[in-house]
């Protein structure tokens, strides 16, 4: 590849600049994390083979017109400030859910990605281009919200991808100069949130997993306000962070005082809302310049987020998407915000009225203001969270729901909903029960029969019984259409169902087909259960390499069981493929997972957890 002309001859040209990453792509492809999993290593080759592409595109304009490209290295405060405050969010929420942390290289990878497309469609457009730290704060934001798994991973390079082209092509002019209207990671997380909210694919990525994982770290809220200082004193948005507390504050309050309930379940301003207002909505090039604009900016994103959730509530919808909704929108007001405040100020000042204090004493003032604010919601117990929060507590709902107040009954179904999705098989139970009846919600029996099925799997005996009593009846029907229509975890319990012979004629074929398409699906239990097919000759011949292939998989989606398995059959050496440092990876993804007996594995024990308890 000849090199491109470039102003510095001691520098690494542009064009084999822009090859540098997209081969450091190639050989990041190739790490256990991500070679591991067939489709996750051709997102990454698949994307690097996309951008080769582009930039040989490129090479042939450049030799064709006698372009000259060349770039500046001039890092800015903005962008590697934020870079700093991401990392310190990074490390202390991983060190409480480790997934964080084996996703590393995933993050690293879209990094590459981004610097990658921003600099060829940079030089598509002009011969300089500017490098500096500006794509981290686009992939580390975006991945603090969403990420997708990895059979779906090309979605985030999309999703990458439409931060970095929104920044380059959506323009306006402002304050002389052309610059981007939206926040790049807002911008492709308002798109994607709209997309799966509509196509209800929602289970493709990590988001609920995101939002309620950071409510493991006991000290969160103290450190996102502390770093939130930082940004606030070198850039001046104080404003917009306080505006938008202060009106969560007051919307809650209110709302509990007519009501006699909680708006948010999870908290009265959830980590990952708290997190949206200091990092996401305060990007200096997207809000406004002006101190009252700063105000109403933050205000009307306190009050998006609070009627987001509401009304992604009532649709049924996930309710982590309301703090990525209303940005973009915000964002679009700028100009008008400061037109506005400009004009107030001008009536102020002729009426003799004047702001004497400076924008830097301005904002000390607010952050004095913010501090004291902070300090109040957590001496009363406003930022409580977990079970300290009386929100999530299923007792406060159930209370509330015998004494008919707002919307308690519906909200008391949600949290048992939420609480099995935890993990207890108790609240699966009760879910089961309460979507069956059709009292509290509007009758699911695919909800009903599918919670019997948790319970069931987590050995609760009661969720086995009426999982047998429900297949006997129209479970097999139901099971079957919401298995067609897309529902990997029905796929999977009617394959259950199949293999053990309870409630329908015992098939093993069937239940293998089943599993399989579950497994397709994204219901990552059911890629264990396909292992546990493979392993023991189960409806397939047995295949102790595809049995470990279908565990792999399903420990990379997340599912604890498969990682234990997969663990042990690679100390063991089942299928010639004995590795005990993939082993001990594996197994501390278990224990990561919540899987106990993987963190303290009982000596000589070699007896792996099944993928369902189906007596």
């Amino acid at each position: 590849m000849a090199p491109a002309a470039n102003e510095h001859p001691n520098r690494l040209s542009p064009l084999w600049l822009a090859f540098s990453f997209i081969l450091a792509m190639v050989f990041l492809s190739f790490a256990p994390r991500i070679n591991d999993s067939t489709r996750l290593a051709m997102s990454f080759r698949g994307t690097a083979g996309a951008l080769l592409v582009l930039l040989l595109v490129l090479r042939a304009e450049v030799t064709r017109t006698g372009r000259k490209l060349t770039y500046d290295i001039a890092p800015r405060k903005v962008h590697y400030v934020q870079l700093m405050m991401h990392t310190c969010v990074y490390a202390y929420w991983g060190w409480y859910w480790r997934e964080v942390y084996h996703d590393l290289p995933l993050i690293i990878g879209q990094i590459f990605f981004a610097y990658a497309l921003d600099m060829l469609v940079c030089w598509y457009r002009r011969d300089k281009w500017v490098l500096g730290f500006g794509p981290f704060p686009i992939v580390l934001s975006t991945n603090l919200f969403l990420w997708f798994h990895d059979d779906w991973f090309y979605l985030q390079f999309v999703l990458i991808a439409v931060g970095v082209l929104g920044k380059e092509f959506i323009k306006w002019k402002r304050d002389g100069r052309m610059t981007h209207i939206f926040n790049p990671s807002a911008l492709s997380l308002f798109v994607f949130s709209v997309l799966l909210i509509a196509t209800n694919n929602t289970k493709l990525t990590w988001g609920i997993e995101i939002a309620t994982s950071f409510h493991r770290p006991p000290h969160i809220y103290l450190e996102l306000f502390l770093l939130g200082l930082v940004v606030q004193t070198l850039f001046g948005v104080t404003l917009v962070t306080l505006a938008a507390a202060a009106a969560l504050v007051v919307l809650n309050l209110a709302y509990t005082h007519i009501t006699g309930v909680y708006h948010f379940i999870d908290s009265s301003i959830p980590v990952a809302v708290f997190l949206g207002l200091h990092l996401l909505v305060t990007d200096p090039a997207t809000s406004p310049r002006r101190n009252l604009g700063k105000i109403i900016f933050g205000g009307l994103y306190g009050v998006g987020v609070f009627a987001a959730y509401g009304a992604l509530s009532w649709f049924g919808a996930p309710e982590f998407y309301d703090k990525l909704l209303c940005v973009p929108i915000l964002n679009l007001c700028v100009q008008w915000l400061d037109r506005l405040s400009e004009a107030v100020e001008a009536r102020f000042r002729s009426w003799g009225a004047t702001w004497k204090l400076s924008p830097r004493a301005t904002n000390f003032a607010a952050m004095g203001v913010w501090a004291s604010l902070f300090v109040v919601m957590t001496s009363t117990g406003f930022l409580a969270k977990g079970r300290d929060f009386p929100g999530s507590r299923l007792e406060f709902w159930q209370s509330a729901c015998d004494q008919n107040k707002w919307k308690a009954c519906k909200t008391y179904a949600r949290v048992l909903g939420y609480v099995c999705e935890d993990g207890s098989r108790d609240a699966c139970f009760m879910y089961g029960q309460v979507a069956d009846e059709g009292k509290l919600m509007p009758r699911d029996p695919v909800a009903a029969g599918e919670s019997f099925g948790r319970a069931c799997d987590m050995g609760l005996p009661q969720g086995c019984g009426s999982l047998i009593q429900f297949a006997q009846g129209e479970g097999k029907k139901v099971f079957g259409k919401a298995c067609d229509d897309g529902r990997g975890e029905s796929c999977f319990l009617l394959g259950t169902l199949y293999s053990s012979g309870q409630g329908v004629q015992q098939d093993g074929s069937q239940a293998f087909i089943l599993f399989e398409r579950s497994c397709d699906l994204g219901w990552w239990r059911g890629c264990g259960r396909l292992g546990e097919s493979y392993l023991v000759g189960q409806g397939t011949p047995a295949d102790p390499v595809k049995a470990i292939e279908n565990f792999d998989k399903g420990c990379n989606g997340g599912n604890a069981a498969s990682c234990f398995q997969v663990a042990r059959l690679y100390q063991r050496g089942v299928g010639g493929t004995q590795d005990g440092e993939t082993a001990k990876l594996r197994m501390q993804q278990a224990c990561d997972l919540g899987l106990r007996m993987a963190c303290q594995p009982p000596p000589g024990a070699h007896r792996v957890p099944t993928a369902t308890s189906m007596p």
